[in-house]
């Protein structure tokens, strides 16, 4: 993180409502505790279950809600697909509590916030199936995201110490979830393992339509085992959420839904329902997770 100096309007782009520029939320419209979904559409189907809805708010892809489920304050944010939109979300969301807005110089007091993504995701074992779910003990980033943020080159040496002899068309990053929000989530139906992220959705995780993959990528990490953790699933977005939560100083956990299994080339016959049973999992813990 950078030592505390005056960010100029370039930097941090404030609206004439007050609000940061791509999610267009104001300070006192985030909760410490955000959930992000990667639909823009799902936030509602996070929001239905809300006991009081305070705001509800759109700007471009992203879609924040904020409210209560009993006494506990919490916004869900539609971040879009891939690193890129969680670079902004995570930064954003960061800024709302930590910078002065009228002064634009970070704050003293730093608040630490709580980020739960409810994910969807591809396994890449016969004994995680469609539909289960998958709480990731780190997310290994197969993207270049963290390479632009000082502070991270810790992680590229765990990545490099997990790949091992595995070669890569980049340089891999490797950063752990929060340990005691794993364990508060955990339960018999949550697996858990490492989660890679990928830029894309296709050749990146060795999916061919047309255009065929340079490598299969899943079939080169399957089998590689880290800190008693094996690669469980893949998806976009868990490693840049934990890099740079961890970065930010706050804690992050990712738990995501199987939907796809490509061992077993299936696909869930129900997603939505996949995903509904998920999200009441999550806000039913979440609801006595206990403050920082």
């Amino acid at each position: 993180m950078t030592t505390k100096k005056f960010i100029p309007p370039s930097e941090l782009i404030i609206t004439p409502r007050g609000s940061i520029y791509h999610l267009d939320v104001h300070p006192t419209e985030l909760a410490t505790t955000i959930v992000t979904v990667g639909d823009p559409q799902r936030v509602e189907r996070v929001s239905r279950h809300f006991d009081r809805l305070e705001h509800r708010l759109q700007h471009r892809e992203f879609v924040t809600h904020t409210g209560w489920i009993g006494s506990k304050r919490l916004s869900v944010i539609g971040t879009g697909i891939g690193p890129d939109n969680i670079d902004i979300v995570i930064n954003e969301a960061d800024a709302l509590h930590n910078i002065d807005f009228d002064t634009r110089y970070p704050k003293a007091n730093h608040t630490k916030l709580t980020f739960i993504r409810i994910g969807t995701s591809g396994s890449l074992h016969a004994d995680i199936p469609v539909d289960a779910w998958v709480a990731s003990s780190h997310g290994l980033g197969l993207d270049n995201l963290l390479a632009y943020y000082a502070g991270s080159d810790g992680f590229f040496t765990e990545g490099k110490r997990l790949c091992g002899e595995v070669v890569l068309p980049v340089s891999p990053y490797l950063v752990a979830g929060d340990e005691a929000l794993r364990a508060h989530f955990s339960g018999p139906a949550v697996h858990t393992g490492i989660t890679a992220t990928s830029p894309g959705f296709y050749g990146p995780q060795g999916r061919q339509l047309r255009l065929e993959p340079k490598m299969q990528v899943t079939d080169l990490l399957r089998d590689v085992i880290y800190g008693g953790h094996r690669i469980t699933n893949f998806e976009m977005e868990t490693a840049a959420i934990y890099g740079l939560a961890r970065l930010s100083g706050h804690r992050a956990l990712s738990l995501n839904a199987i939907l796809a299994n490509r061992l077993a080339n299936t696909f869930s016959p129900d997603p939505a329902r996949a995903i509904d049973l998920l999200i009441t999992y999550t806000l039913e813990r979440l609801e006595d997770l206990p403050d920082q």
